[in-house]
């Protein structure tokens, strides 16, 4: 086996989070920031809490929108409908025609 090849472990490192609580754990690093913890998460506070950075659901909702646009734009129209269905026998027979023009080809 390699010597030395494993990291320090401080058994005294020192989580800060950015609503100011922090608490003493375990790790590789001396001091660990965190953005949320269970101090403010909503999961733990019962709060609901939406975060929204830097314009994210704004970004999503003008991509949305964007993608309806050319979604209706390069739709293709939908081929006339015949008012009575096929029967079995005309589509054998469609069928049949298909096959052949192929394999004339």
């Amino acid at each position: 086996m390699k010597a030395n090849i494993h990291p320090t472990y401080h058994t005294d490192t020192k989580v800060t989070c950015s609503c100011g609580a922090s608490f003493v754990t375990g790790s590789t690093l001396p001091e660990i920031k965190v953005e949320i913890c269970s101090k403010c998460h909503p999961f733990f506070t019962g709060e609901v809490k939406y975060v929204d950075l830097a314009g994210r659901v704004d970004k999503f909702r003008l991509k949305q929108q964007q993608a309806q646009k050319k979604t209706k734009k390069t739709k293709p129209s939908k081929p006339a409908v015949a008012d009575e269905p096929m029967s079995l026998k005309q589509m054998l027979q469609g069928a049949k025609k298909k096959i052949s023009s192929t394999s004339k080809q």
